[in-house]
């Protein structure tokens, strides 16, 4: 194996940088995707990952379509368990990181849909708690799907503003203790070797101010990741245009601003809207599927056998 002409100074080793506040040399990466990788046995942990992975999402595929009440319904559930499957070869097997994301953006996705189809208040703080926690768990595979978190912050927030409700608040402030709980095994990890919780290991060529380049724009223009943009976009403003108003709110803010930040980041990779794109459709997907309404619900369900008359 040829080596890296740094090597000897120790500058070499690749995705590993050296951090001035602690003389250090760390591994980039957060410990998520090392984590699961060790879940499978040395030697054989890639392809069980994306095996695992994929069996998942197909799993989820399986669920979209047993809940199909329409042909319509069924052959787009089906289309979109193709695709999903599809994705999970390209462009997620680019990153170890992405196989698992895939995972958890299709869970939060699934209870997000069951987040607006549900009005019993015990019940929402429950699946705000665990939605909070998978994007927080989410940011332990790659920092940058604390993006996830965007569009729940800033729906939650408008949402308390427009009430001014305690139950409102208690939403917010109970998704952002989820949230940090979740990825507070990166907080640790950043604390150790970067020297504070909240300074990146990252190097400098991944944090560089926000830009315009024109070839970074360029570079998502040609790529498929810009019709899955598209794709979602439409999809949002037509939900939107349905009358499901918040669920748009919620998924629009957080595709502008997931959009926005890698626009402006001057290094483009073929699977860094996946993820935001992945968490979009898959809610899409299963709200289109739940009914939105307790009387939607009360239709759908058999009536109720009457008793036999007396003679």
């Amino acid at each position: 194996m040829k080596k890296l002409p740094t090597w000897v100074d120790g500058q070499g080793p690749v995705c590993h940088t050296a951090m001035p506040a602690t003389g250090k040399l760390v591994l980039q990466y957060p410990p998520g995707t090392g984590l699961v990788l060790a879940l499978f046995p040395s030697g054989h942990q890639v392809v069980p990952l994306y095996v695992t992975c994929t069996l998942i999402i197909f799993l989820f595929a399986c669920a979209a379509i047993w809940l199909s009440r329409s042909r319509a319904q069924l052959a787009i559930a089906t289309v979109f368990g193709f695709v999903a499957i599809y994705v999970m070869i390209n462009p997620v097997k680019a990153s170890y990181s992405i196989a698992p994301t895939m995972v958890l953006c299709a869970a939060a996705g699934w209870l997000t849909a069951r987040l607006f189809v549900e009005e019993r208040q015990k019940p929402r703080m429950l699946l705000i708690l665990v939605i909070g926690l998978l994007i927080g768990i989410a940011v332990n595979m790659r920092v940058p799907n604390f993006l996830l978190s965007a569009g729940y912050c800033t729906y939650l927030l408008i949402a308390f503003l427009a009430t001014t409700r305690a139950t409102q608040f208690l939403e917010g402030a109970l998704f952002a203790v989820a949230l940090v709980i979740g990825m507070s095994p990166t907080l640790a990890a950043n604390a150790i070797n970067a020297g504070s919780p909240f300074s990146t290991t990252y190097s400098d060529g991944d944090t560089v101010p926000p830009s315009f380049d024109g070839e970074t724009i360029r570079s998502y223009l040609g790529d498929p990741q810009s019709l899955f943009i598209l794709l979602s976009a439409a999809w949002t403003v037509w939900i939107w245009r349905r009358g499901q108003s918040r669920l748009a709110l919620l998924l629009g803010s957080g595709l502008a601003i997931n959009l926005s930040f890698f626009i402006t980041h001057p290094i483009f990779t073929q699977y860094y809207t996946i993820p935001i794109c992945a968490l979009t459709f898959w809610t899409l997907l299963f709200a289109s599927l739940m009914p939105r309404d307790p009387s939607t619900r009360r239709a759908a369900a058999p009536p109720p056998r009457s008793s036999p008359a007396r003679l």
